[in-house]
């Protein structure tokens, strides 16, 4: 069970459509609780959620993952800046959790997507996400909001269903992944 559990939380791919499931639940319960404030507000407050909560879970998993590797021995890499990685995505994305619907989740919507592509090419598509937050943030035509949520929900939709393929494929890594 114990190497079953290390070979999940090693897996690059088995994190994303996890933090999608989690940050689903969490952008939900706030939609439902906040259900006395103006749409507008609720759905601002339920995109940032969601691309906090599930890059927050993401960079957690990377920790635990580079965690788990060194303990087994098998980590890849010089460990700090495997952890600086980690510690990069989990910052701005945990501060985004906590100030979703706040004036300056699009300052760290910024910072998230800004964080995600230094990281390199591979990531730009998680920060779709926070960049279509941003977009949303300063639409002044009811159309333009419903675009951009409507694009918000078919980018994660499609962030989701290359999740899943990575997850099923059985592939350890991506470099895995790509080569199939």
């Amino acid at each position: 069970m114990t190497s079953r559990l290390a070979a999940f939380i090693t897996g690059e791919g088995n994190w994303l459509p996890v933090a999608m499931a989690v940050a689903l639940a969490a952008a939900a319960a706030t939609w439902i609780r906040h259900g006395d404030h103006a749409a507008r507000d609720r759905l601002m407050a339920a995109m940032n959620l969601f691309t906090g909560v599930t890059l927050t879970v993401m960079g957690f998993g990377h920790l635990l993952a580079v965690t788990t590797k060194l303990a087994q021995g098998t980590l890849a890499g010089p460990p700090l800046l495997l952890y600086v990685i980690g510690v990069v995505i989990v910052i701005p994305a945990t501060l985004l959790v906590l100030n979703a619907n706040r004036a300056r989740a699009a300052m760290l919507n910024a910072w998230m997507a800004a964080t995600l592509a230094a990281l390199g090419l591979i990531n730009v598509p998680l920060a779709i996400p926070a960049l279509l937050n941003i977009a949303y943030a300063k639409h002044t035509r009811p159309r333009s909001g419903s675009i951009i949520a409507a694009a918000f929900v078919l980018v994660n939709l499609g962030l989701l269903a290359g999740g899943v393929w990575f997850m099923m494929s059985g592939a350890r890594t991506f470099e895995e992944f790509s080569s199939n």
